[in-house]
């Protein structure tokens, strides 16, 4: 049976854990391939999707069916064979929901990279076995630690076309092990691949007996990421406050959004920013029914004890633990458009669900991503560049760093002319 086979209820599907993850590494290493390896061997696409694959690669004069026509969809990616925006996939299997980001290997298109990589909990990176460590390998590890992803699998492919070597999984282990331990990367799993083939994907390979690791289904299956959220510091941004004023619920009054840190539960005392006013929590409800406990990344309704003044972009705290509050930010930069950012520059800026304008005070240094050195000399930052500015908003945020909350310590700039995202940001 191709198409995905029933193997659990709606309730349990809804109560699953879900793992976000993307892909990287340098162009042609597989990274869509082993995509398709994954959705076809776990029976997670259906058989006109399989058929609509086995046509386009005849009419392509491929010899075998070409999975990664499964993640490239836009005719220039099937033109080219390579992948040029961000493509997402979703599959589940008993154990866990799955979102996938398959993203670009060209330096040209690094931007769709940090757009693929922002929300993701582990990265998989892929190397060619032939080729070992290269540039765009470093970048995309280095970016993949900028970001804060915890886990890292470094997965080794095409180990058919080196005969499976150990010698040359080994070299190109150390090599990455070398580069790495400059990274902020906690977690980092190393295996040997061949996503054409299928080795060691889903099922255990028996070309590579000296490869005494799991897959990269069994560990996709099991990382732990609950402990990846921050369950200490309480952070509420308020995206929407809800008034139905009907005759049901009369005076009903929460404040919809995402917990982006801590844990709230009714009768919890919170303060409300920038206001400085405090309450309690008197009830925290989900689509479906009133919860004793909200934690991150849910999204609820609250409601307080007092009828204070909160609104959209305000947050609610608990009182002896508050986030960094000020108007002059340092940020690390990822920039995403072909005008480079100057000192002066003027922006649209958001923050949770907080919207205001910034301009740049100051351009610190821009990154070497190959080599990770500041550079000093030039202080102008251009697409799919990196670098560490200063800037200054027209209304104070609330906030915490990038490295302490992943939702509370991210921004996006805007150019209000063309109201294009051009750059997206890490709070220090």
């Amino acid at each position: 049976m191709t198409s995905k086979e029933k193997e659990f209820s709606t309730e349990e599907y809804l109560n699953m854990d879900l793992l976000r993850f993307t892909t990287a590494g340098s162009v042609d290493d597989g990274k869509s391939t082993m995509i398709g390896r994954l959705l076809h061997d776990t029976k997670s696409i259906f058989e006109d999707q399989l058929l609509a694959v086995e046509q386009a690669s005849k009419k392509m004069g491929d010899h075998q069916v070409n999975l990664a026509l499964l993640t490239d969809g836009l005719r220039a990616e099937r033109e080219q064979g390579i992948t040029i925006d961000v493509a997402y996939r979703y599959f589940a299997t008993p154990k866990r929901k799955f979102i996938i980001a398959d993203t670009p290997g060209h330096i040209q298109y690094t931007r769709n990279m940090v757009t693929g990589a922002s929300t993701a909990n582990l990265a998989i990176v892929l190397i060619d076995a032939r080729h070992g460590v290269v540039e765009q390998t470093c970048r995309h590890a280095f970016i993949a630690s900028l970001l804060q992803i915890k886990h890292l699998i470094l997965c080794v492919n095409k180990m058919d076309l080196v005969d499976y070597n150990e010698d040359v999984y080994n070299k190109i282990k150390e090599d990455f092990d070398d580069f790495s331990s400059k990274l902020e990367i906690q977690d980092i799993h190393y295996m040997p691949i061949s996503a054409l083939k299928g080795d060691n994907v889903v099922d255990k390979s028996n070309n590579m007996p000296w490869y005494q690791g799991s897959t990269l289904l069994y560990t996709l299956e099991n990382v732990h990421i609950t402990s990846d959220f921050n369950f200490v510091d309480c952070r509420f941004p308020v995206q929407r406050v809800i008034r139905p004023q009907s005759d049901e619920f009369h005076d009903f009054r929460g404040y919809a959004g995402r917990i982006e840190g801590g844990i709230f539960k009714p009768g919890d005392e919170v303060l409300a920013l920038p206001s400085g006013f405090t309450s309690k929590v008197k009830s925290i409800e989900t689509m479906n029914d009133q919860i004793e406990e909200a934690i991150p990344p849910m999204n609820v309704v609250m409601q307080l004890e007092d009828e204070i003044d909160i609104s959209r972009g305000d947050m609610i705290v608990k009182p002896n633990n508050q986030p960094e509050t000020g108007q002059d930010i340092e940020i690390m930069i990822c920039w995403l458009n072909d005008k480079k950012i100057l000192p002066g520059g003027k922006y649209g800026i958001k923050h949770t669900t907080k919207d205001a304008r910034c301009i740049i005070k100051d351009i610190r240094y821009k990154v070497d991503i190959n080599t990770l050195h500041k550079i000093e000399d030039d202080l102008s930052i251009g697409l799919n560049e990196i670098g560490r500015i200063l800037i200054r908003t027209t209304q104070p945020f609330f906030y915490d760093s990038y490295k302490k909350n992943r939702g509370t310590g991210s921004i996006i700039l805007i150019d209000e002319n063309t109201n294009e995202t051009v750059g997206a940001g890490m709070i220090i």
